[in-house]
């Protein structure tokens, strides 16, 4: 049986990337829905009916855990989905409650960059208004980043530019970038490039994989294979057959 990974394109590559490195023996499928990408800038309606129709299939291919890899699925579907399907459900969270503790400490803001379906969800106000007792976040949309990752353009002259458009003026007022998004930990040299030195940049998808791992330990569901396991790739419901960007997959994986 596999782990699967959903995302809405390549984004949760970047969450594969973290359960590799700790459960390398486990076998993966990996579906990305690049051809109705990206999710964020879609109503929350339009966002569960694709998931509902990826999971559906997900399903029939002998999974034994999601991982919902995408912080705007996450928001829309993800407490439904626990309630349709009986095996372990780990989706994403911005991680904000680090990213208060680090900035508060030493006063500064936190600035969380996400999709703007994330950022108007309740679940992630809800996130926010837990942990944010001194009003510190700041939210900004970047949607075109998603764009940009789709076409697989993660550095250069145009993404540098729309970098720049939104970041705000006084960045220097920030101690913590926070990535909810997981196309977004795929620019973190190029935001590293263009933010002040001193500002951490910061995901869940470390934490995310250390919880799937947690779950799959006490559900026995942990591969005892001694050998690597394999991944297989999904576009759009369709398995990936494409050397060339099956090769692009994997470079993003390796990072």
């Amino acid at each position: 049986m596999s782990i699967a990974f959903f995302d809405s394109g390549i984004g949760g590559l970047s969450v594969l990337r973290e359960a590799l490195a700790l459960m390398p023996n486990e076998n993966y499928i990996y579906l990305g829905d690049s051809d109705n990408a990206p999710y964020g800038t879609k109503t929350k309606e339009e966002v569960r009916a694709l998931t509902f129709s990826a999971v559906d299939f997900l399903v029939k291919q002998n999974i034994k855990a999601l991982v919902v890899a995408c912080n705007t699925i996450t928001s829309a579907a993800v407490r439904d989905l626990r309630g349709m399907y009986d095996f372990p459900i780990v989706g994403m969270e911005p991680a904000v409650k680090p990213a208060v503790a680090r900035s508060a400490d030493i006063g500064k803001r936190v600035l969380v960059l996400a999709t703007p379906l994330t950022l108007k969800e309740e679940k992630f106000h809800s996130l926010v208004s837990r942990f944010d007792a001194d009003h510190i976040v700041d939210m900004q949309p970047a949607p075109k980043l998603v764009e940009f990752a789709e076409k697989f353009i993660f550095e250069g002259p145009a993404v540098e530019a729309y970098i720049n458009e939104i970041m705000p003026a006084d960045i220097d007022r920030y101690g913590t970038v926070v990535l909810g998004c997981t196309h977004f930990p795929l620019f973190r040299k190029t935001l590293a490039h263009l933010l002040p030195e001193g500002i951490d940049i910061i995901d869940g998808n470390k934490g995310t994989v250390n919880y799937l791992y947690e779950l799959l330990k006490k559900a026995h569901l942990l591969s005892t294979s001694e050998e690597k396991g394999n991944i297989t790739f999904y576009r759009s419901g369709v398995q990936v057959q494409d050397p060339e960007l099956i090769d692009k997959y994997q470079k993003l994986i390796r990072g």
